[in-house]
């Protein structure tokens, strides 16, 4: 597994941050479906993981402009919403929004602004292949020390493995410089930084619109098998 090419740790998405979501559509035109979707299918499939056990305190850790925070404040009613960038002008479109029971900051990449044992779960949606191989073990680190006990983390990434996935993330402007997490090495890279229980699950198996909704059921039935378009990869404090 290869580093990014940039010389940077992280990629910043100031460029992208007004026209982030026409970008993305245009780009995954091809599944059936557009980029709200994707961002609610996520928090979605984390409300089922937990069924009524609503976490108190949750963390979107590269939270962009607040598409997933928007549907945690719909999904997670009760629960107290932080999501932090090193996009600034993301985080200022993220405010926009309005999102109830949220708190949001831009950061600076290196260390997660909040103190040991503060949250519940942290997301980590689509943003580990936007930052350089050599830094991931000191953000999961940083990750696990901002986690209460029991607390859990999810990694979401592309996978791939997926063939339609790497045609997307191929032609896709802001993932030029995206190297992608292969799911051994994500978990793998949980497990060495001190997370506990670490299981991959395969989600996004199906094209999302017309025909092929009637399979979608199916898919939580398939979450083991290493060929669907996104991973989750979950640790536990």
């Amino acid at each position: 597994m290869t580093e990014q090419s940039s010389s940077d740790s992280f990629d910043n998405f100031d460029e992208f941050a007004t026209d982030y979501r026409q970008i993305h559509n245009e780009n995954i035109k091809l599944t059936g479906a557009d980029s709200q979707y994707f961002s609610e299918f996520k928090v979605k499939w984390l409300r089922d993981y937990y069924g009524k056990n609503e976490p108190l305190t949750i963390l979107d850790l590269g939270a962009g402009d607040g598409t997933c925070l928007t549907y945690f404040s719909q999904y997670f009613p009760k629960t107290d919403l932080t999501g932090i960038d090193v996009s600034e002008k993301s985080i200022a479109e993220a405010a926009a929004r309005n999102i109830p029971k949220t708190l949001l900051q831009a950061y600076d990449g290196t260390q997660i602004p909040f103190e040991n044992n503060t949250f519940d779960l942290i997301l980590v949606a689509t943003v580990m292949h936007h930052i350089r191989f050599d830094l991931h073990k000191g953000l999961m680190k940083d990750a696990l020390r901002v986690l209460k006990p029991g607390g859990k983390i999810f990694i979401v990434e592309h996978n791939p493995y997926n063939p339609v996935t790497m045609h997307m993330v191929n032609t896709c402007p802001f993932d030029v410089d995206a190297v992608l997490l292969k799911p051994g090495y994500s978990k793998k890279l949980l497990l060495e930084t001190g997370f506990r229980t670490v299981t991959n699950y395969f989600t996004l198996f199906f094209p999302r619109g017309g025909f092929f909704k009637i399979f979608h059921f199916l898919e939580k039935y398939l979450s083991f098998i290493p060929i669907g378009g996104q991973y989750v990869s979950v640790g536990e404090k």
